[in-house]
């Protein structure tokens, strides 16, 4: 199927083409992870945390929506497309290596504890970031963000609990929380590295941003009594559009109704 972004005609010197770039980066973030959690609805391990997790999913999907939305509008606004392009589009019409989000939100599930701390580590950056942008220039993000601060600051309480309960539990639980920090921190790095912003306009103090993040997390994973890994091999690209085959495996579910009946409606 051809791909949603063959009808948008936005060369890299179009005045828009920094901010469509970046808000698409921040709904897929939101829209990998939540599709991620969703993948546990039905099969945690506490009925209740089972539903928490899934409100976070939906939580994370209406950011998603916010973003794109905010995407077509900005692609109608300057005429980038002849067609109407929808939320829906840019969620289920395009190949992985069109997505912007981080590595670090695509990884499969793993564990429970994985899970866990997979959105620890993201919400703590969405949580910080968040701050920010809720006061940037550009009004449509800065209102997006307002609202899903609240919602963010509710993700990092719930899984920095879990996090310290799973890390400070038994030597098993302790052991599967180290092997799923050691196996996720490579990704970490990807979050801190700013870029996207500054080419949208967007004026954010990506220092700040990583030394919040870096205490927060320090604090957290010392309570669970885990260890940070030394190794500091860090890997990049989801922003470019180089993901793991994660991504790909993970889109061929989420876009199969789509992908194999073009514009089925209910």
């Amino acid at each position: 199927m051809e791909s949603i972004l063959d009808k948008i005609q936005l060369p890299g010197s179009h005045p828009a083409a920094g901010i469509i770039h970046y808000t698409l980066h921040l709904a897929d973030n939101a829209l990998v992870i939540a599709h991620r959690n969703s993948e546990w609805c039905g099969h945690g391990p506490i009925l209740e945390q089972d539903i928490a997790l899934a409100n976070i999913a939906l939580d994370l999907v209406g950011q998603a929506r916010n973003f794109y939305q905010y995407a077509a509008a900005l692609i109608a606004e300057n005429n980038l497309s002849s067609i109407t392009i929808t939320e829906d589009d840019f969620a289920y019409l395009r190949a992985a290596d069109e997505f912007k989000n981080f590595l670090l939100t695509e990884q499969s599930n793993g564990h429970w504890g994985t899970t866990i701390l997979r959105q620890f580590l993201f919400s703590t950056y969405q949580y910080f970031l968040y701050r920010q942008l809720q006061h940037c220039s550009n009004e449509h993000l800065a209102a997006i963000a307002q609202k899903a601060l609240k919602e963010v600051t509710y993700h990092v309480r719930w899984s920095s609990e879990w996090v310290i309960r799973l890390g400070d539990g038994t030597a098993e639980s302790h052991q599967k929380m180290q092997d799923a920090l050691n196996e996720l921190w490579p990704f970490t790095d990807e979050l801190l590295t700013g870029g996207l912003a500054s080419a949208a306009n967007i004026s954010l103090d990506d220092t700040l941003i990583k030394t919040e993040w870096t205490e927060k997390i320090t604090s957290v994973i010392a309570d669970a009594t885990l260890h940070l890994p030394t190794s500091r091999q860090y890997v990049y690209g989801g922003t470019e559009g180089k993901h793991t085959p994660h991504l790909t495996a993970m889109l061929k579910d989420m876009q199969y109704l789509q992908r194999t009946y073009p514009g089925v409606e209910w």
